[in-house]
Parts: structure tokens; sequence; C-alpha cells
């Protein structure tokens, strides 16, 4: 299949476009941006900076993809963006580069969808299989691991970690790091216990989801401190590699604190 551009969409010199690479109408593709090979843009996408865009990706209208930060601080460093495979950025979608105060360089990964309006500020590095909900706001820095959910017209504060299979409830505002497989509900989100049914969807078998599920009750119960029960469920489960993971998240030294349920807060 060759490349389809149509007459009025501007192609800047110095841009590359991959085989099969689909341009809709009054599309506006930048002189420092890679699009894979059959990735399509639908009509009115601007995509913008030093941008590459992976194979099979899907841009809907008015997705604003690349251009300059909303950081007082950026003065033009040349920093990227990338975006990986099949991922899929519906209408009013935006994504920023990255700047110097984080790493130059804001990544999603492959197989995302960002639904309508969500915001990718920079910095931030987004995994692989990553929803993002309609009107979803996520902060400068942030970090999602794979598999997150956000559900719509939620917010992430910066520097706020997202653990793997997370899922974060609609409306929500989340100000802490919300540990692997956990559910976060609330104005200011607070930990609701696992995210089980995404668990099941992703084929985590029964007796996996009981021993997180240990796990969670050990480390947020009211006995000892949070570093202790740390240390405890550590050595209780040393051969389960998803307590570990939750373990490895909570140890790792992080820039917010750490979202908790209610009751032990």
């Amino acid at each position: 299949m060759s490349t389809q551009i149509h007459p009025s969409a501007i192609i800047e010199d110095g841009a590359n476009l991959g085989e099969g690479v689909i341009v809709g109408p009054f599309c506006h593709v930048g002189p420092d941006v890679t699009l894979g090979d059959h990735t399509k843009l639908e009509s009115h996408v601007v995509v913008a900076g030093r941008t590459t865009i992976g194979g099979g990706c899907h841009l809907f209208p008015f997705a604003s993809i690349g251009h300059r930060p909303q950081d007082l601080k950026y003065h033009g460093e040349p920093s990227t963006l990338e975006i990986g495979a099949n991922t899929t950025m519906r209408e009013y979608v935006t994504v920023q580069p990255g700047t110097e105060h984080g790493g130059m360089i804001t990544r999603v990964g492959e197989h995302c969808l960002l639904m309508a309006s969500a915001h990718v500020a920079h910095d931030c590095q987004i995994g692989d299989h990553v929803i993002l909900g309609n009107n979803v706001m996520m902060a400068g820095h942030c970090v999602v691991e794979n598999h997150v959910i956000v559900s719509g017209g939620s917010a992430a504060h910066q520097y706020v970690r997202l653990g793997e299979h997370a899922f974060i409830g609609g409306l929500s505002g989340v100000e802490h790091d919300v540990i692997p497989f956990g559910m976060v509900t609330g104005n200011r989100g607070r930990l609701g216990g696992l995210n089980v049914v995404g668990l099941r969807r992703r084929g985590f078998d029964r007796e996996e989801i009981h021993t997180l599920r240990q796990a969670y009750r050990l480390l947020f119960s009211d006995e000892g401190t949070l570093a202790e029960r740390v240390e405890d469920v550590a050595r209780m489960f040393p051969e389960n590699a998803s307590v570990q993971r939750v373990i490895e998240f909570i140890q790792t030294r992080a820039d917010r604190a750490l979202c908790l349920p209610a009751s032990v807060e």
C-alpha cells in the first residue's frame, strides 16, 4: 500500500513518512517528524517538534502532538517525543515533548488508547497497553506503567507514579503514588483495594489473586510501621513475582508519597 497524502495536507521538508502512511485533509506534519509504516492521520491532525510515531498508529481529528510543552522553564531545548506502535489517539488529544528538567523526552508506549481530550504533559513516561479515558490529565513527569487504566475526568499530580495494572476510577484526583495492581477512587484519591476485575481479565489465576490479596491486607494493616510491614511481606512471599513487584515499587525512592487506604492514614 502506497503512502496517501490529501492535497490539502502540509508535509514539511524533512518529515519522514513510512510506507502506507495516510495523511488526511488539512493535517500539518512538521520537518522533524517521523511517522511509522501504516500510521493514519485523520483530518486536522497536527504533529510537530522532534516527534517519532511508531507504525500502525491512528490519530483522530484535532489531535495536537509534539508542540511546545506548557512549562514556563522550557526555553527551546531540542527535546523529543516518542509514541509507540499501534497506539490510538482520539479527538483533541494533546501530548507534549520533554524538557531538560525531565530527561528531554516524553514517551507513550505501544498499543495505548488515549481517548478524547486526554492530555499527556512534558516528560511523562507512559508504558504499553495503557488506557487514558476522556479528559484525563497527566501532569508533567508522571510515570504510568504497563496495563494501567485511568478513567475519564481523572488527573494525576506532577511526578506521580501509577504502578502496573493499576486502575484509577473516574473523576479521581491522584496526588500520591499508586501501587501496582491497586485501585484508587475519590476526589483526593485513596487506595480502595486491588484491581481484581482487571487482573482476572488479564489472565491472573485465582491463586495469584488470592496471594496478592493476602499481601495487600498485611501491607495496609494497622500493626507496626509501613516499613516494617513491607519487610515482613517481602520475607513471607519471596517467590511470588507479583508481590515482590509491589514491594519493589514501595521501596523505590520517589518524589511523591504513597497512596494509602483511608483507614490507615
